[in-house]
């Protein structure tokens, strides 16, 4: 018959299929290089979020430092026209009484701007439009709740 060491496939055909070796080597390649684009993407998302979060922290000191020097000008500018109106006047006295007469028209001025948005905010149609916006939320929340999706997700249904 053959010889013990020959097959008649060795010989005769060569071998036409794809080793299973090398599909293993590209799935692996495709695992290896599909880890390292959401490896790198994890890693940008991890930094961007640092940075959100350093900015928040400065953007707090920046707000704290812009209303430490607004009332900074705003002592100084009523300083100098205390200064001012004390030359004009000739008197400390009607001067310091001139500017407490200011400051009481501004914080009048202050009362009657924030008495007339409250105004606006208890119209018919605001309270309304209130009342319809608190029910839809409610409601979201409700169907959120029934569904098991957390209101903001993505998740709950849309009208």
């Amino acid at each position: 018959m053959h010889n013990e060491g020959e097959s008649p496939r060795e010989t005769t055909a060569p071998d036409s299929a794809p080793s299973s070796s090398g599909l293993l080597n590209d799935i692996g390649q495709f695992g290896r290089a599909v880890r390292r684009l959401f490896g790198a993407q994890l890693h940008l998302l991890a930094a961007e979020l640092g940075l959100a979060r350093s900015a928040v922290s400065w953007m707090l000191l920046a707000g704290l430092a812009a209303t430490v020097a607004g009332v900074g000008l705003g002592l100084t500018v009523l300083g100098l026209l205390g200064v001012v109106l004390a030359t004009w006047l000739g008197s400390w006295i009607w001067a310091l009484l001139v500017l407490a007469v200011l400051q009481v028209l501004f914080l009048l001025g202050a009362i009657a701007l924030f008495r007339r948005c409250m105004h606006w905010m208890s119209l018919p149609a605001t309270r309304n439009e209130w009342s319809a916006m608190m029910r839809d939320t409610l409601q979201q929340a409700e169907t959120g709740i029934r569904t098991g999706a957390v209101p903001g997700d993505g998740k709950e249904e849309q009208p």
